[in-house]
C-alpha cells in the first residue's frame, strides 16, 4: 500500500512539473514574480510619511508619560498631605492630653485604607505588583509576559501606585512610573486596546513586534526622564537595563520622547506649584536640588581629591548592603512564592495590610520614643534654610518638633512623618544635625522595612527607598567624620555618595544611573565621584549575587539572554545546543496536518520544507554515513513515536470522520530503548525508496512512518504560527483536483489585522474545514531568514540572535538541510552550561 502511495505521488509530481506555479518555482529558487508577491517590501515612497507618523508617536507617548507622572504626583502629595496635617495636628494635641494612642489609631486608619486599596487593585491585575521593571526588562529582552502591557494594567498601576506610597509603605513611585511608561509606548501607537474592545481604529502602521519593541523602550525612557527629571539617564536606563536590541536610529528617538515627557511634566508642575506657567522649575517627580556653597563661606567645599578614598570606602560597603539586601529579599520571595502565593488571593491582600501596620506603628514609636531634640540651624548659617521643596515649601517646613521645644526640633520624626522626597531633602540639604544613634536606628529600619515591603502584592518601586537609606548612612559617615574627627567636609555630599553606593549595590546600574543623579542634581562636578561609587559598589555586590531585578526575573523563571556569553562557552557549536526534533511543514500541506500540528505543538514558527534524495545519495558514497539528519536525530526515534501518538490522539477529535480514520488506520509501535539500534538500521536500510512528490498530501506528523520522517530536509524559509491559523480561519487553501492558483490570497494589511492578539487554533470551527484540502503557504513564508551552520561556535550564534532579536535561528548544514533550530531556551545560561557539562564529560 505504501508502495502505491509512493507510485501515485511520484506520477503526480510528473504531470505537475510542466504547469507549476510562481510559488513553487519560487521553492525550487528557478523564479521570482513581484507581481505575485504577498508580503510587502519596503515602499520607498512612504518611507518619510512612515517616519514622520514614528516621530509623532513619540512625541505623543512622551507627553502622555508626562500626564501620568502629574497625575500621580498630584494625588500622592494630595493624601499625604492630609494625612500628615491630621495626623500631626493630633499628636501635638494629644502630647498634652496623654491620647496619643488615638493617633495612632488614626494613623493606621489612614495608611491602612490606602494599602488595602492598592492591594484590591493588583486582585484586579496581579502583573501591577511590584516595580515592573524586571517585567519590561524581559520584554525589551524579547520575553512576552501576558498581560504586561495592557490598559487595565496600565490603570491598576498607575492608581494603585499612589495609594501605596500615600499608605506610608516604604515604596516609591519612580519604578511604577517606568512600567506605566512602558504600557503607554505600547498601547498608544496601536490605537486599540485588548481591554476595551470597543476602542479599536483604523490605524495600519507599526504592526509588528520590532516596531512595538521600539516604543516601549521609549516609554520605560519617558517614565525615568519623568520620574528624575533626567532625559538622557532616560535613554541611557532604556540602553543599559531594559532594550536587548537597539539600532543608532532609535536613540535619538528615544531621547525626543524623554525629554517631551521632561518638560510635559515641568510645564504643568511648575504651573501648579509656584503658579509661574511657562517656567520649567520642577523637571522631575525626585528632585535633589542644588547643592552649594553659602557665599559667604570661603572654606566650604562640595568634595575634594581626598573624599574620593572616604567615597571608594562607601562604595564598598554600599555594595556589601546591598548584597545583604538582595540576598533577604531573595530569602522573602522565595517564601512568598512557595506558601502565599498558592493560597487564596486575599492572602496577598492580608500579608500586605500586615505590613502596612507594622510599618506604621514602628514609625510612630520611633518618632515619638527613640527622636531627639536637636537645634535648628541659624538662618544665616548656610544656604540651605532657604532651599525650597518641589511642592515651593521651604524645607525648614517640614522639620517635627514632636515633644520638642522652641528652635529645638526632633531629628527622628523629621525622617519618618514626612513623604520620602521631604525626607531625603532634609538629609541632603538641613544643615541641622541629626544624631548617630538616630541616622542609625533609621537606617537600620528602613533597611529591614523596605526589604520586606518590596514583593508585596501592592504596585512599589525601590529607588527612592533606596535612595533614602543611603542617604542615611551617608549622611552618618559625614557626622562621624565631621563631628568626631573634626574633618572639614560637605554633608551632603556625603549623603548623596551614600544614596549612590547603597542603589548601585541593589540595582547594580552603573552608566546610566550615574547620568540620572547628575541630572538630578544638577551638579556635574559630582560626576566622577558618583561614577567611581557606582562601580565600585557594583564590583562588590557582584562578587556575592546579581542585582534585584535580575534576582526576581530569576525566580519568575524568564529565560533572560545576558548581553554575552562566557569564554569557555565557545567550546560548544550549533550542533551542540540545537533542537534536531523539528515540527515542520510543507509548502503545500492539507488542512488536516495543520490542524494537527498547530493543536499539538506550542512552537511559534515552523520550517517549510521539501524532500532532497540527491543530497542524500552525495553523502552515502564511499559508505560512510554523515548525514545530519541520522546522525543528530539517531537518540529521538521513541520519543518521535510518542509524539505521533500524541497528535493522532488530538486528530480524533476531529469532527470529521475521514480525519478520524487517518489515525484509525495507523498502528504505531513503540519499540524498547534497546532495540533503537535495530530501528535505526531499517531505517538506513530503506533510505533510497522511492519519495512522496515535491508537495506531499500527507505531513509528517501522520501517515508517515518514522523512517521517512528522517530524510534529508531542504530548508526554504520560517512561517509563524499566528499566520497558519490565519490561514485556516479565513479558509485559504485549494482543492486537490484544482491548481493553487486558485487559492484565496490575502494582503500583508489583512494577515496583521488581528496583531497583536492572533486568534488561536482552538478558536478554529473545524465542522467549517474540508480536511482534505490543500493549503499553499508559499507566499506568506520568510525565504531568508538568518541561518548558522552547525560547526558555528556559540558566541557567533548568541550575538547573531540576542544582536537581531530572533525568536528562531535554524541550523542549515552546507547543501542547504535544516538539521535543527536554535530558540531562546537554547541560549540560556542555565541551558549552555549543562551542555557544556556534557561536553566534557563526552570528551
Amino acid at each position: 500500500m505504501a508502495c502505491c502511495g509512493n507510485c501515485f505521488c511520484c506520477q503526480c509530481c510528473c504531470r505537475e512539473g510542466e504547469t507549476r506555479t510562481p510559488e513553487e518555482l519560487t521553492i525550487l529558487g528557478e523564479f521570482r514574480d513581484e507581481e505575485n508577491e504577498i508580503l510587502p517590501r519596503k515602499d520607498y515612497e512612504k518611507a518619510k510619511k512612515y517616519e514622520a507618523v514614528r516621530w509623532l508617536m513619540m512625541f505623543a507617548i512622551g507627553v502622555t508619560v508626562g500626564l501620568v507622572g502629574l497625575f500621580v504626583d498630584f494625588f500622592v502629595r494630595l493624601f499625604s498631605k492630609i494625612k500628615f496635617t491630621v495626623v500631626g495636628d493630633s499628636v501635638e494635641k494629644c502630647s498634652d492630653k496623654g491620647c496619643l494612642p488615638l493617633s495612632l489609631l488614626e494613623l493606621l486608619a489612614f495608611n491602612m485604607t490606602f494599602v488595602f486599596i492598592a492591594s484590591m487593585l493588583v486582585l484586579i491585575e496581579p502583573v501591577a505588583a511590584g516595580s515592573g521593571i524586571p517585567e519590561i526588562k524581559s520584554y525589551l529582552n524579547g520575553v512576552k509576559i501576558p498581560g504586561i502591557v495592557r490598559l487595565r494594567t496600565f490603570l491598576c498601576k498607575a492608581a494603585g501606585v499612589l495609594f501605596s506610597v500615600a499608605g506610608g509603605l516604604f515604596v516609591g513611585k519612580e519604578g511604577p512610573m517606568i512600567h506605566s511608561g512602558a504600557i503607554v509606548g505600547a498601547g498608544l501607537p496601536q490605537f486599540q486596546s485588548i481591554t476595551f474592545k470597543r476602542i479599536k481604529f483604523d490605524f495600519p502602521y507599526f504592526r509588528s513586534d520590532r516596531d512595538k519593541r521600539d516604543f516601549v523602550s521609549a516609554g520605560a525612557a519617558a517614565g525615568v526622564a519623568a520620574a528624575f527629571g533626567a532625559p538622557i539617564g532616560g535613554t541611557l536606563f532604556s540602553l543599559e537595563e531594559g532594550s536587548s536590541f537597539w539600532n543608532q536610529a532609535l536613540t535619538w528617538k528615544v531621547l525626543f520622547c524623554s525629554m517631551s515627557a521632561t518638560f510635559t511634566l515641568n510645564f504643568f508642575r511648575s504651573g501648579i506649584n509656584f503658579n509661574k506657567w511657562g517656567s520649567f522649575q520642577l523637571p522631575g517627580l525626585l528632585n535633589f536640588g542644588e547643592f552649594k556653597c553659602s557665599d559667604g563661606d570661603k572654606k566650604c567645599h562640595l568634595w575634594t581629591a581626598v573624599d574620593l578614598a572616604f567615597f571608594v570606602l562607601m562604595g564598598v560597603v554600599g555594595g556589601l548592603l546591598g548584597a545583604l539586601f538582595n540576598c533577604l529579599n531573595k530569602i522573602l520571595s522565595k517564601y512568598r512564592i512557595k506558601h502565599i502565593h498558592p493560597k487564596a488571593k486575599f492572602i496577598r491582600v492580608l500579608e500586605s495590610l500586615l505590613v502596612a501596620m507594622v510599618t506604621t506603628v514602628v514609625i510612630f514609636s520611633a518618632s515619638i520614643l527613640l527622636g531627639e531634640c536637636r537645634d535648628l540651624s541659624s538662618p544665616t548659617a548656610h544656604n540651605s534654610t532657604c532651599f525650597q521643596l518641589s511642592s515651593g515649601e521651604d524645607i525648614n517646613s517640614t522639620i517635627r518638633q514632636f515633644f520638642c521645644t522652641n528652635q529645638t526640633y526632633n531629628d527622628m520624626a523629621t525622617l519618618f512623618f514626612n513623604p520620602q522626597e521631604a525626607a531625603i531633602h532634609q538629609l541632603f540639604h538641613q544643615d541641622g544635625t541629626f544624631s548617630p544613634v538616630t541616622l542609625s536606628v533609621f537606617f537600620l529600619l528602613y533597611f529591614l522595612l523596605a526589604c520586606w515591603t518590596y514583593g508585596v502584592s501592592v504596585p512599589s518601586g525601590l529607588f527612592v527607598p533606596s535612595l533614602l537609606c543611603g542617604a542615611a548612612f551617608g549622611r552618618l559617615v559625614a557626622n562621624i567624620l565631621k563631628v568626631e574627627l573634626g574633618m572639614d567636609i560637605y554633608s551632603g555630599t556625603f549623603a548623596l555618595i551614600g544614596a549612590a553606593a547603597f542603589l548601585g549595590g541593589v540595582v547594580r546600574m552603573t552608566i546610566s544611573l550615574t547620568v540620572i543623579l547628575i541630572e538630578s542634581t544638577n551638579e556635574i562636578t559630582y560626576g566622577l565621584p558618583i561614577m567611581i561609587t557606582l562601580m565600585v559598589a557594583k564590583w562588590t555586590g557582584d562578587f556575592f549575587n546579581k542585582g534585584i531585578y535580575d534576582i526576581h526575573i530569576q525566580l519568575r523563571g524568564v529565560p533572560l539572554l545576558e548581553w554575552e556569553t562566557e569564554v569557555e562557552m565557545d567550546k560548544l557549536t550549533a550542533s551542540d545546543i540545537m533542537e534536531p526534533n523539528l515540527t515542520y511543514v510543507y509548502p503545500h500541506t492539507r488542512v488536516q496536518s495543520l490542524v494537527s500540528i498547530l493543536r499539538t505543538t506550542v512552537y511559534h514558527a515552523f520550517p517549510v520544507v521539501t524532500e532532497n534524495r540527491q543530497n542524500e545519495r552525495d553523502f552515502m558514497k564511499g559508505n560512510i554515513l554523515v548525514s545530519n539528519n541520522i546522525r543528530f536525530k539517531k537518540s529521538s526515534v521513541v520519543s518521535r513515536a510518542g509524539e505521533q501518538r500524541r497528535r493522532c490522539q488530538s486528530m480524533k477529535s476531529y469532527p470529521s470522520s475521514e480525519l478520524r480514520n487517518v489515525c484509525d488506520d495507523q498502528n504505531v509501535v513503540v519499540e524498547p530503548a534497546e532495540e533503537g539500534e535495530d530501528l535505526l538500521q531499517q531505517m538506513l536500510e530503506r533510505r533510497h525508496a522511492p519519495y512522496p512528490n515535491l508537495y506531499p498530501d500527507q505531513s509528517p506528523s501522520e501517515e508517515w512512518t518514522m523512517e521517512e520522517r528522517f530524510r534529508p530536509l531542504t530548508f526554504h524559509g520560517l512561517i509563524l504560527r499566528s499566520q497558519l491559523v490565519n490561514l485556516l480561519i479565513r479558509g485559504v487553501c485549494y482543492a486537490e483536483n484544482q491548481s493553487s492558483a486558485t487559492q484565496p490570497r490575502l494582503s500583508y494589511a489583512e494577515m496583521t489585522e488581528d496583531y497583536p492578539r492572533y486568534p488561536d487554533i482552538h478558536d478554529l470551527d473545524l465542522s467549517l474545514l474540508n480536511p482534505r484540502m490543500i493549503v499553499d503557504v508559499t507566499p506568506y513564508i520568510n525565504p531568508s531568514p538568518y541561518t548558522v551552520s552547525p560547526n558555528t561556535h556559540i558566541s557567533q550564534v548568541f550575538n547573531l540572535f540576542r544582536t537581531m532579536g530572533l525568536r528562531h535561528l535554524p541550523v542549515v548544514n552546507a547543501v542547504g538541510e535544516i538539521v535543527g533550530i536554535i530558540t531562546r531556551h537554547n541560549l540560556t545560561h542555565e541551558f549552555l552550561a549543562a551542555k557544556l557539562r556534557q561536553h566534557s564529560i563526552t570528551i
